[in-house]
């Protein structure tokens, strides 16, 4: 027996073995406290039963509960350069990347599939906070630009969720770059006259928001998600004022329009096929268009008369006196 047995194997085992106890059974929801059984939470979407908190969900489970378990396939993404900078604070970058993957199981911090909703081809991009805060480098600019590719070349709407704290500090100027990249992958969709729908998801923040995040012909958000580009302490230091409460809140941003609907979880898929089903279909679409045709009210009948499109509608009242005009004039 020596210090390799006595120290470094333990501590070698314990990086590598699985945890199995009660810290893995029991997850503590952040809003109320109480805790939660795993398979309960899971079972629940990660949607606290208690308060109703919407607690982060992983790329894997948010395609399952999207396209169903065996219905998408996911596309491969293109490799990056890896560390640009040779970035280094308390760790080395290729450190932190090696950790986040095996902490995650994911290479990089968004996944992009293909499947169908309701019936419908759809692209869906999922961030996963979980993997550097679902931070914006080089990987997540290759991500966007291949899932509107894809998109396009489908004829498909491309569906976003996302779930970010702003661009990846490592990365410098190169992740701020993938600011105008992001836009102008969404700018392709809607070249391609193809539906662009965002869903804002717990947090979404800096140059995401900034970005990919805000430009849906559709924006969706979760009930209570964090959403905003800088943080509600800098900006009361720098406007010297209090901000309302709520302020950043999906709530809020409802209320203030800058938000199209704020939909819990459990209905989620359901609001997303029917906005699928409607722009989606371009038959659809057209029908929309064309079916109501003009209606005007008098404002002295409440008699209502239908026009055809392009056409002025007119009321009882001036269709009646029109009448009595042409048999005035042969007589």
């Amino acid at each position: 027996m020596n210090w390799l047995t006595n120290f470094v194997r333990p501590k070698l085992q314990a990086l590598v073995r699985k945890r199995n106890g009660a810290d893995n059974l029991w997850e503590k929801c952040p809003g109320c406290g109480q805790m939660i059984f795993h398979r309960e939470l899971e079972q629940n979407l990660r949607v606290c039963a208690a308060c109703d908190r919407h607690m982060q969900l992983p790329p894997g489970e948010r395609l399952v509960s999207l396209l169903g378990e065996a219905a998408y396939e996911r596309l491969e993404l293109p490799q990056v350069v890896v560390d640009p900078l040779k970035f280094r604070d308390e760790k080395r970058y290729t450190d932190r990347l090696r950790d986040n993957r095996s902490k995650t199981g994911e290479e990089e911090a968004v996944v992009v599939a293909t499947g169908e909703l309701g019936g419908n081809p759809v692209v869906v991009v999922v961030q996963n906070f979980a993997f550097m805060g679902g931070s914006m480098g080089l990987a997540v600019g290759e991500a966007m630009m291949v899932a509107a590719d894809a998109a396009v070349e489908r004829r498909t709407p491309l569906i976003v969720f996302s779930a970010a704290g702003g661009a990846r500090m490592q990365e410098g100027i190169l992740s701020l770059m993938q600011m105008p990249r992001t836009t102008i992958a969404v700018s392709q969709v809607r070249e391609a006259g193809l539906p662009y729908i965002v869903v804002l998801t717990d947090p979404t923040t800096g140059g995401v928001t900034a970005s990919y995040a805000m430009l849906g012909d559709v924006q969706l958000a979760e009930p209570s998600a964090l959403i905003g580009f800088a943080g509600q302490r800098v900006i009361e230091n720098t406007i010297r004022e209090t901000l309302p409460e709520g302020f950043q809140r999906a709530e809020y941003l409802l209320d203030h329009g800058m938000l199209d609907m704020v939909v819990h979880r459990h209905e989620m898929r359901d609001t997303l096929v029917r906005i699928v089903d409607l722009l989606g279909n371009r038959d659809r679409r057209e029908e929309a268009v064309l079916l109501p045709a003009v209606t005007q009210i008098s404002e002295t009948t409440e008699t209502a008369e239908v026009a055809e499109p392009g056409e002025k509608a007119e009321t009882l009242p001036e269709r009646t006196a029109a009448a009595a005009g042409d048999e005035g004039a042969d007589e």
